[in-house]
């Protein structure tokens, strides 16, 4: 649908809503997959028990979390779930 001819007549807004539905699909899409990303490379420290990348990254996947789990792009509660799963992983490697 992408740079379809403007028209101006009884469907413009469902048009419009289709064209919003897609590109919001992408961003959603593109900040799972961030979240998911910054998810691996936390697990890999933890399991390597590289403390210093541990506590750098802990607060960054934590605030990827939460602000997908704000937007309502992941349920507020699985992302509540994942924090305090990843944030328990890394409290007991950093031990």
């Amino acid at each position: 649908m992408a740079l379809m001819k403007l028209k101006t007549g009884r469907h413009t807004s469902a048009l419009k809503a289709a064209r919003k539905s897609i590109k919001n699909r992408w961003a959603n899409m593109a900040a799972k997959e961030e979240a998911k990303k910054l998810t691996k490379q936390l697990l890999e420290a933890i399991s390597k028990k590289e403390a210093a990348k541990v506590k750098e990254l802990l607060p960054k996947v934590m605030s990827k979390w939460t602000r997908n789990g704000n937007r309502n792009i992941v349920h507020h509660t699985k992302a509540s779930r994942k924090i305090g799963r990843l944030s328990r992983a890394a409290h007991k490697a950093l031990k």
